[in-house]
């Protein structure tokens, strides 16, 4: 793995933007297996003097999840406690991330004001050694206490936290299905030698009974990135949940061996799957009940190792319908209430939406469930997912791109207000995919735009206020600045004046401009200006309606600035009619 990592940090795009072999092994990490493009890794990136361990700080909105890196790029050979110190180091140091803040690095010390706001919203903190060594016994022991720790500590502290260790075998694994992330289907052969099974076909539904050993478990792929469980109808909710808790207390305890008693058991579903001796192959894998457990497990992945006692009961259905599947997914978490944000895909009022849409523009399809695919046959411009026009919706209709990036609250705390309404116009649907399609066709590597490049580093969010900045230009031309433009007839006003393309490049102009405003701003002592904590903040909305509004002032005193403005009116100034009062969602 060594080898076929330093071949490929040898590229001129690892060589030009990082200045030695750890820092390309971690931003390797973080491109081709955490999925960051090159502007976010750069902006993750924090290695150097003054580090404070910390090679690399991601946040992760969707997953409410931080991770904090150390990489150790080695030769073969074995890796000894030494890197597993420093990152319960630095496990320590953000437990006081004021004086943190005051000792660490330029870059460290901004991701820390990003990290403060992330550990109030009670996000999950995975510390993370990726290596291309092995572990020594000595440090496989100490990464087992450190686990231990972990868990003990957090019972109390005001966060949790979770240790893994990413070596040349984990890291070959995670890259071999990363490769198939386009089409995450997970294959995998499980072995039953010397474990307690039974095979029957019930309602012609072949069925395989398991009693796991727990270290079994960990060797299953796509636990930590969450692809084993994309049927699910939720993802991990953190080593903080009760139940979690509950379940890593059994493990770490003195009742281990009844630890299969106190669960009850995983459901995986499969495509296919085939008994050939002792050997389970399974095609398709995806566990859809045992999310929460097999996190955990992992999260005492060292402990788990070295146990013979502790089993957990898999049940292995052969489901290849779709529907059938999604009923089990549900029926099978009912034990534990689901929350309404895990549903939202079945609510009348998001289904009314779907058809609507659908019936209206029968080349576009409408996808409410996670891992859903269009049909081949629709226009991929057309396709409409539900949790991308709920985002949209937030900037759009309520005004608050600084909102759009958390989907939890979307289909929690602010799904009643955004689908109050089921009779959303299919045509503004089309129109904000449409004004949302055309905003992020400026947000590639290219950068056609010139944006600013710690704007390009937070793609995760910043194309909503991008958007956000398409509605301001027509409600400030049109001196409807406190109300909210139609979608469809704004994109049917721009498409007709032939300046759709002009109004993206100067919303992105703006947005550059209401960045570089802020950042210039004298801050308070002992305060860093945080670009992330600027777009999550409400302060940036003023920003961009100021950056708006100079710009169309300053049009007329440019050469040519006449003609473009003139242009510009007559896109974007709209009839009274086409505004409405905005959404409330704050």
């Amino acid at each position: 793995m060594y080898d076929f990592i330093k071949a490929q940090i040898s590229a001129d795009y690892f060589k030009q933007k990082f200045a030695n072999d750890g820092q390309r092994f971690v931003a390797w990490y973080l491109r081709n297996i955490l999925f960051r493009d090159m502007n976010e890794t750069r902006d993750d990136i924090t290695d150097g003097a003054d580090d404070k361990q910390i090679d690399a700080l991601i946040i992760d909105d969707d997953k409410s999840l931080v991770r904090i890196v150390q990489g150790k790029f080695t030769q073969g050979g074995s890796v000894d406690a030494e890197p597993l110190r420093e990152v319960f180091s630095s496990w320590l140091q953000i437990k006081d991330l004021a004086r943190l803040q005051n000792v660490a690095n330029p870059k460290l010390a901004r991701k820390l004001a990003e990290l403060a706001n992330a550990l109030d919203e009670d996000y999950e903190i995975s510390f993370e050694l990726i290596t291309t060594g092995v572990l020594t016994e000595a440090a496989q022991h100490d990464l087992q206490t450190f686990q231990e720790e972990l868990a003990k500590l957090s019972e109390n502290e005001a966060f949790d936290a979770t240790i893994h260790v990413i070596d040349a075998e984990e890291l070959k694994r995670r890259y071999d299905y990363a490769i198939e992330t386009d089409n995450p289907s997970i294959n995998y052969k499980l072995e039953l030698t010397g474990v307690q099974y039974m095979f029957h076909e019930i309602a012609g539904t072949p069925v395989v009974i398991a009693a796991l050993p727990l270290k079994e478990c960990i060797k299953l792929p796509g636990i930590k990135d969450g692809t084993l469980f994309q049927k699910n109808v939720r993802q991990s909710l953190g080593s903080s949940n009760a139940v979690n808790k509950g379940i890593r207390s059994s493990i770490l305890g003195d009742k281990r061996s009844d630890f299969f008693f106190f669960h009850n058991g995983v459901t995986a579903l499969c495509n296919k799957m085939q008994m050939d001796g002792e050997t389970l192959t399974l095609s398709g894998l995806s566990i859809v009940n045992g999310c929460q457990s097999l996190n955990t497990i992992l999260s005492c992945s060292e402990t788990v190792k070295k146990v013979d006692d502790a089993f957990i009961l898999f049940r292995f259905y052969e489901i290849p319908q779709r529907d059938r599947a999604d009923k089990i997914s549900i029926n099978t978490n009912s034990q534990s209430a689901v929350k309404a944000r895990d549903l939202r895909s079945n609510d009348k009022r998001v289904l009314a939406i779907k058809k609507a849409y659908e019936l209206k523009y029968p080349t576009g399809y409408f996808v409410t469930k996670r891992g859903e695919a269009a049909p081949a046959d629709r226009n991929k411009d057309h396709v409409v997912e539900l949790s991308a026009f709920a985002k949209n919706l937030v900037a759009w209709q309520t005004l608050r791109p600084n909102l759009s990036y958390g989907e939890t609250k979307i289909f929690d705390k602010y799904f009643e207000t955004l689908f109050k309404n089921k009779d959303y116009p299919p045509e503004n649907v089309f129109a904000l995919n449409t004004w949302m399609n055309e905003v992020q066709s400026a947000w590639v590597p290219a950068n056609p735009l010139s944006l600013n490049e710690t704007l390009l580093a937070m793609k995760a969010y910043a194309p909503y206020h991008h958007l956000y900045a398409v509605a301001m230009i027509f409600a400030i031309s049109s001196n409807q600045s406190d109300r909210v433009p139609s979608a469809h007839k704004a994109l049917e006003s721009a498409q007709s004046a032939n300046m759709v393309d002009e109004i993206v490049r100067i919303a992105g102009t703006c947005l550059n401009m209401a960045l570089e405003a802020a950042a210039n701003e004298t801050q308070p002592a002992n305060r860093v200006f945080s670009p992330q904590n600027w777009v999550k903040s409400k302060a940036c909305l003023a920003g961009i309606n100021g950056a708006v509004r100079n710009y169309l002032n300053m049009l007329k005193g440019f050469p040519g600035g006449a003609d473009v403005k003139k242009r510009l009116d007559e896109a974007a100034v709209l009839p009274v009619e086409a505004f409405e009062y905005r959404l409330s969602a704050d």
